[in-house]
């Protein structure tokens, strides 16, 4: 007899989104009103210090930096700042497309840019999902070995254990370190970004290359691009694992077996391997 655990799936759900509500809410409110409120402190000082601008002139002023900042417009430097969109940064954007990361902090501005990346987004995503389960079915051997963990002990778990080692260290040990010496961050920044992009949340507030005061090689965005296509399999492979586990995990707790049927029954896994699934988060 088999109990539908779906309802307390979805309670489950739900409770983890006000858990996550109240959380970042205890955690990030009180600090959103100490900026707030230096930041009045700030406009007050200006103002004192510079008695020819009235408050309306300020805030007119404080919204044409808004509006460059939507636009890809960093308000901080001078006229020689790098171009947004030459071609290195263009290929890193082309990728935080078809990747579905969209950090937000540059997008097209002109009507012709955005029709153009309504279609490159339409048969870039598909394209980008194609390409990576097709990099997933080299990593076939390693996804089944790491989703028969809990049931096969031995070789298995040294295999598995090689995989994600290798792994996290590629892909969330190492960058964090370049970012670092690169970008002028702590290591927890660089940490926060590289598990931000490569699970394809995208904040924005990290993004790489974008620091007018830094001067960057040429090709630092398109191979931060290439590093983000390829980890970003590996970690949709992670996540897929570990929802398949979570859903085993359910099924054995809330699935009485009928040992009726269940006598001198086997199961052998080797003799019927299982198809590798790939889904990428977004």
């Amino acid at each position: 007899q088999q109990i539908s655990w779906t309802p307390l799936l979805v309670l489950g759900y739900l409770f983890y989104l006000l858990l996550g509500a109240m959380v970042f809410q205890l955690l990030e409110k009180q600090a959103e009103t100490h900026f707030w409120d230096q930041f009045q402190m700030e406009k007050l000082k200006f103002l004192q210090n510079y008695t020819c601008l009235d408050r309306q002139a300020l805030e007119q002023f404080v919204q044409v930096l808004m509006e460059a900042w939507e636009k890809g417009v960093n308000p901080e430097g001078n006229s020689t700042n790098p171009s947004n969109w030459d071609f290195s940064n263009s290929f890193f954007f082309a990728g935080t497309v078809v990747t579905t990361i969209g950090y937000g902090n540059l997008s097209p501005s002109t009507v012709a840019g955005q029709i153009f990346c309504v279609f490159y987004a339409l048969f870039g995503v598909p394209l980008n999902l194609a390409f990576l389960n097709q990099l997933g079915k080299g990593l076939n051997a390693h996804l089944i070995t790491l989703e028969r963990w809990v049931q096969k002990p031995g070789r298995a778990q040294v295999q598995s254990t090689i995989f994600l080692t290798a792994g996290t260290l590629l892909f969330l040990v190492f960058p964090p370190l370049v970012f670092s010496y690169v970008e002028g961050w702590s290591y927890g920044e660089g940490f926060y970004f590289t598990f931000i992009t490569l699970s394809t949340i995208g904040f924005g507030d990290y993004v790489v290359g974008t620091n007018p005061n830094k001067h960057y090689i040429p090709v630092y965005r398109s191979l931060t691009a290439i590093w983000i296509v390829f980890g970003l399999a590996w970690l949709a492979l992670v996540f897929n694992v570990g929802a398949d586990l979570m859903e085993k995990f359910l099924q054995l707790k809330w699935h009485k077996p009928d040992l009726s049927l269940a006598e001198g029954a086997t199961i052998k896994l080797e003799d019927e391997p299982e198809q590798p699934r790939i889904h990428i988060p977004s």
